[in-house]
């Protein structure tokens, strides 16, 4: 019987091996489709007997119904913008001298050069030292209380770093009831939150509690309340992925509050300086969409057997995460990342400080990087390709539990944000969540100096399955 391979037919090829493979099938006018395959990851024997404990069918029903509750909360949370305040006033658990970090809990000692550069630039803008050394020395002598965003039902981008006199978004879930915070944007580059900390960023910061913050107070006094996730639906069609690509948020919402901005009893030089500053960075809702993520996804924390994580976050040493089926605030951690992307002019990969900021809730949530395919123009911005972008999007549904069709992605048939990060679906297929984030620098007082794409270390996940198992199992 002859042998039709070589045929004069044109050939498709996929090809698991070296991308070399298909280029060199390519140039010989066939087609080529290249997998990114990967052999399986080499788990611990105690990994490997969590996962099977939970993959036996009377467990696993269990967990798939808790599951199920879980997402089901995140999906129906509504949250709104119901108005601003300073962090002493509406955050539980603040004082003046408390100062919230992103990530997980973490010691002055072990902090890296973008979250010292910030805690010191909070120390002197509260006024508790007159200057970076003091700070500092405050620091390191326990003038401070430390403490995550997340346990005060915060979220805080890059350093995250929160201190009483800040202004706060206060985000309302209607249907669950709970309520989230996040500080203001300082819009880009040269900020607080990428650890840099000279006199221009404290006047920016006394500017923002003074006048920036107040404005959006009043503003929000007269709005009464503003459904941001009918905006960031609107938002995801018109181009976003509300992590690192805002610009059709910002405008939303700007759109939103201008009219009662516009009414306050500021002066028109000082309402001409906020809508300039509001207008110099596509971030100002970057945090909003932070805040959105952590309401909905906090009103499907607690839920026993569940297996989906309900926090992604970073402090620029180790990366935290916690899981549904915990109550409180246990977290499982390991070694931050390096984020891998463009630099700015002047800068090279070995400036980059280690991934940090609770910004990688928004990818808990399905936005960010696991909705990239929304927004293609970001690639520049992070780095990889257009299809890339899109194969994100869709190869996060495989550890994932659902869709969530309130949040759709219009050039994937207006297909659901994917929903439910389950660690045992992450562990049996190998593949981490993917994040696009900013690269601050690794010493203190310089700021962002990049974007780029990261994932959490598998640790994080490998620590939860087999606590998870102990849980849920009991043996």
């Amino acid at each position: 019987m002859a042998n039709n391979l070589f045929s004069k037919k044109k050939m498709s090829v996929v090809n698991v091996g070296l991308s070399s493979f298909a280029d060199d099938v390519k140039q010989q006018d066939a087609e080529a489709a290249q997998v990114a395959w990967k052999p399986p990851r080499d788990y611990a024997p105690e990994v490997i007997e969590a996962l099977k404990k939970l993959q036996r069918p009377e467990v696993a029903e269990k967990i798939k119904k808790a599951n199920e509750e879980v997402v089901q909360r995140i999906i129906d949370a509504h949250p709104v913008l119901v108005g601003f305040g300073k962090a002493i006033d509406v955050v539980p658990g603040m004082t003046r001298n408390t100062i919230l970090h992103a990530g997980p809990p973490i010691e002055w000692k072990d902090m890296c050069g973008a979250m010292r550069g910030a805690v010191t630039g909070a120390i002197v803008f509260e006024g508790l030292a007159k200057d970076i050394a003091e700070a500092e020395e405050v620091a390191a002598n326990g003038g401070v209380i430390f403490s995550p965003c997340h346990e005060h039902n915060c979220v805080g981008s890059m350093a995250g770093v929160t201190s009483a006199s800040m202004y706060m978004h206060i985000v309302k879930n209607k249907v669950h009831g709970n309520v989230a915070y996040t500080n203001l944007s300082e819009q880009l580059a040269k900020i607080l939150r990428m650890g840099a900390n000279d006199q221009s960023v404290i006047d920016r910061l006394i500017w923002m509690r003074d006048v920036f913050g107040p404005m959006l107070a009043q503003a929000m006094e007269m709005a009464g309340e503003i459904d941001l996730r009918s905006m960031l639906a609107q938002a995801l069609q018109m181009g976003d992925e509300d992590h690192n690509r805002n610009i059709a948020g910002t405008l939303l919402l700007f759109q939103a509050l201008a009219p009662y901005m516009l009414q306050t009893d500021f002066t028109t030089e000082q309402k001409k300086e906020v809508f300039e500053f509001i207008q110099s960075s596509d971030y100002f809702s970057g945090p909003t969409w932070m805040a959105v993520s952590k309401c909905a996804l906090d009103a499907g924390h607690g839920v026993p057997n569940s297996t989906i994580v309900t926090t992604m976050c970073r402090n620029g040493t180790e990366f935290g995460i916690r899981a549904a089926g915990f109550e409180g605030f246990r977290w499982f951690t390991g070694p931050a990342g390096i984020v891998k992307g463009p630099m700015m002019a002047g800068y090279k990969p070995e400036d980059s400080g280690r991934d940090i900021g609770d910004s990688a809730i928004t990818e808990t949530y399905g936005i960010g990087g696991f909705a990239m395919a929304a927004a293609p123009a970001i690639v520049p911005l992070v780095g990889g390709t257009v299809e890339e972008a899109l194969n994100y999007s869709k190869d996060m549904l495989a550890i994932t539990t659902t869709v969530n069709p309130n949040l759709t992605i219009p050039v994937l048939n207006f297909r659901g944000i994917c929903t439910g990060i389950d660690i045992v679906k992450v562990i049996d297929t190998g593949m981490l969540p993917i994040i696009n984030t900013a690269i601050a620098h690794k010493d203190a007082g310089i700021g962002m100096i990049g974007t780029g794409l990261v994932n959490p270390p598998f640790e994080v996940f490998e620590k939860a399955i087999v606590a998870l198992a102990e849980e849920i199992v009991g043996e």
